[in-house]
């Protein structure tokens, strides 16, 4: 065992040789590379797997023994300072990096076909592997300053990934976003480095926590100093998890592929701020004003991020909202105190939202190769509707992952919200109406996203678009990259595709063979990618429909589906009959010990669904209120005519028009918080630096112009007084001492 932990060191360079050798293939074998490009692909997910399996391993031994295990080694030593490296395996470590590794390799896998038609098809992949180098360099991380070097590779390697298709001025603008964001959030962090450097002298968590506690405990320390440390540090947290108030950053990362969705905002990027906050808990429970402060962020965002998730119309936004409001959900636990429930949170969160974005991504996959679908048509939920049977495996996992999140037993979610739930109780009242209140929410938006996305039928526009409808409009052929051509097709369907002949990925084989007519021969289905051209329909016989994804996407949905119905199992807080069910306890009993904190293993079964039965209840509520509204033949999008039919003319019908606007308007402007930045953060930057300008050119640069101008007249001036000739300079001398003598003794 000691042996296992002591190679603990390479789980976060394993993956590191993905984007060094992609990076020194294309420099010195640019055509054999690119023409082994999908090699590539299995070599990550295989390099990936390792860390995976090394992870798993190190976790049993964790269970089994409740150990801890931590190898430094000195960097720099200069007289009284050392600056120490290492790694650190503990149970987060572990939690985190078997999540990490497992969703990455699903996205890896997914990725391979979703981003088989682009041109930076390496580039990809290599930023992929380095982000992960860069998340397991943070998890093992065994101090501050290791931890904030990793921090911002992992906020580098976020900029790159959103802006991947930088071609989009919306991609470039939300990358520059995102990385501007969060710069904000970790200079507070470095700031809060230093100062507890300054009071401990250490960067070391070890070191950190027991003398931060000894000072404590003998009042030997500026409380002040102290709390606003605390905020610095966990002001990084908060933009790296997009807590409000800079969560502004997270709707905008949509932009990017729809992997990177997955990835960064399931288990990595944005659960690097939870991690931080779990890492330093030791520290920040010391501090009762910083606890309640935490808490105080996380139900703030819990709630903001439900609101904002009601009238998006984006699938990804919506459900970048809906990370945002389950990520405070983890910040309310670790504010209260619930160390185990926030990481419980953590794992099945992941899980679900993991599968949901690889959905979403399903869906967008198959509503780009739809005749009239430009790529931002493919992701508006008003533009879907009715696709059930065209998507059927993607609809169930889909609609997995949605009961999840929603909080519907037995699946994964359930289990560890419903604990947070019960928390709040214990701590705050209004907190835990307004965390029961979200969670009602939660059910309501998320359905909502399910009923427009796969319900009813094919919607009205699409109907249009492939020639059923009885307009006739012209078409365009569209770039996933961005770029569009004016190319009018009065013709029958024509496909473009990169090679006009055939399409394929390294882990399927398959291939769509596209006849002289630009018609796919494999079944009669349209599989273009990645040039999808809009084509007006002349002859209605040829339609073109959404089709289920193939198998190296369909795959990573079906394993994570598996995750949304299982995960939740290894945190059933019970144990009964000698027989202990609570595996994440037991895993994390070396850090719950760390805390001087105890678990509460006795809950029976009635007990438990005697408490859960409220959460489920509301849940349902949701359910139903959005089945209601939005489940034809009641609705397409925002449609509630058979309420308006109820709700005749009059100030009941002028109350609902005004809350239900006053709703959508708070919902689709995002609070009217960006706009708020906009102003007064934007504008006022501008204004100020507008003054700065004009003060330089006018003021700094006038004086300097002002005194060429003067030296330069005067220079005239005395030019033509010295003419040479002696007597002439005898009179002005006399002259002027005439004059002074006149004013000293007269005036």
């Amino acid at each position: 065992m000691q042996q296992t932990y002591q190679y603990g060191w390479i789980i976060p360079f394993i993956p590191l040789s993905i984007p060094i050798l992609i990076g020194m293939g294309l420099l010195l074998f640019p055509t054999a590379t690119k023409n082994l490009r999908r090699m590539w692909a299995f070599q990550s997910v295989l390099l990936l797997s390792i860390v995976m399996i090394f992870s798993i391993n190190l976790s049993i031994q964790q269970i089994n023994s409740n150990s801890i295990y931590q190898y430094i080694w000195s960097w720099i030593i200069n007289n009284d300072f050392s600056l120490e490296f290492g790694y650190l395996i503990d149970p987060l470590t572990s939690i985190m990096s078997i999540l990490i590794t497992t969703v990455g390799i699903m996205v890896l896998i997914y990725s391979d076909n979703y981003m088989a038609h682009d041109q930076a098809y390496l580039i990809f992949f290599a930023y992929m592997s380095f982000f992960s180098t860069s998340m397991l360099g943070l998890v093992t991380s065994s101090n501050l300053i290791q931890i904030y070097i990793f921090w911002e590779l992992v906020g580098v390697c976020s900029y790159l990934l959103i802006g991947f298709w930088f071609t989009r001025p919306l991609a470039a603008n939300a990358c520059q976003k995102a990385f501007v964001t969060n710069r904000m959030g970790d200079f507070c962090l470095l700031l809060g480095i230093l100062g507890f450097y300054w009071i401990t002298g250490s960067f070391e968590f070890r070191d950190l926590f027991e003398i931060f506690n000894n000072l404590i405990y003998n009042n030997e320390v500026n409380f002040l100093f102290v709390t606003l440390c605390a905020v610095l540090l966990f002001a990084g947290a908060v933009a790296k998890s997009a807590q409000f108030p800079l969560h502004v950053w997270l709707p905008d990362a949509m932009e990017g592929p729809t992997p990177i969705s997955a990835l960064i905002h399931a288990a990595t990027m944005v659960a690097a701020g939870i991690f931080l906050v779990a890492r330093l808990f030791p520290l920040f429970i010391l501090i009762p004003y910083v606890m309640n402060f935490i808490s105080l962020i996380g139900i703030i965002t819990v709630l903001l991020g439900a609101t904002l998730a009601l009238a998006q119309k984006d699938i990804k936004r919506g459900l970048a909202y809906s990370t945002m409001s389950q990520l405070g959900y983890m910040m309310l636990a670790l504010g209260m105190g619930s160390y185990r429930s926030a990481l419980f949170h953590l794992i099945t969160h992941a899980y679900s939202k993991a599968l949901l974005f690889l959905g979403s991504g399903s869906v967008i996959h198959s509503m780009e190769t739809v005749v009239g679908y430009s790529p931002h048509k493919s992701q508006n939920m008003a533009l879907m509707g009715g696709l059930t049977k065209h998507v059927p495996i993607t609809k169930n996992t889909f609609l997995l992952g949605t009961l999840s999140l929603c909080g519907i037993p037995p699946l994964a979610c359930f289990w560890s919200k419903d604990e947070i739930l019960n928390d709040s109780w214990l701590y705050s009242t209004i907190f835990a109406i307004i965390a029961w209140a979200t969670a009602g929410l939660t059910a309501f938006y998320m359905f909502r996203i399910y009923l427009l996305t796969f319900e009813g039928h094919l919607n009205v526009h699409f109907q249009n678009y492939i020639g059923i409808g009885k307009q006739k409009a012209p078409f365009y052929s569209i770039s996933l990259w961005g770029k569009g051509t004016s190319q009018k097709i009065n013709k029958n369907l024509r496909l473009l595709t990169m090679n006009n002949t055939k399409s394929s990925s390294f882990f399927s084989k398959r291939t769509y063979p596209i006849d002289d007519n630009g018609r796919n021969v494999d079944n009669g289905r349209n599989v273009t990618r990645p040039f999808i051209t809009i084509s007006y329909f002349e002859n209605k016989k040829f339609y073109s429909y959404p089709y289920e994804s193939d198998n190296t996407m369909v795959f990573p949905l079906l394993v994570l589906g598996l995750f949304t119905l299982f995960v939740g199992s290894i945190g059933i807080p019970f144990n009964q009959e000698g027989v202990d069910l609570d595996i994440l306890s037991k895993w994390l009993t070396p850090s719950i010990n760390l805390l001087h904190q105890k678990l509460n293993n006795s809950m029976d079964w009635y007990e438990f669904w005697k408490d859960a039965a409220f959460s489920v209840s509301i849940a349902y509520l949701g359910i139903f209120i959005a089945s209601f509204l939005y489940k034809p033949p009641y609705s397409s999008l925002l449609n509630f005519d058979l309420i308006n039919s109820v709700l005749k003319r009059g100030p009941k019908r002028i109350l609902w028009d005004k809350i239900l606007n006053g709703i959508y308007n708070w919902s689709y402007n995002r609070a009217y918080i960006d706009s708020f930045y906009t102003i007064s953060l934007t504008g006022g930057i501008r204004r100020l630096a507008e003054l700065t300008h004009f003060f330089d050119r006018q003021v700094i640069d006038g004086i300097t112009n002002g005194v060429g101008v003067v030296s330069f007249f005067m220079g005239e001036t005395v030019k033509y007084i010295g003419g040479g000739r002696i007597s002439s300079y005898l009179f002005f001398y006399l002259f002027y001492v005439s004059i002074f003598l006149l004013v000293y003794f007269f005036i």
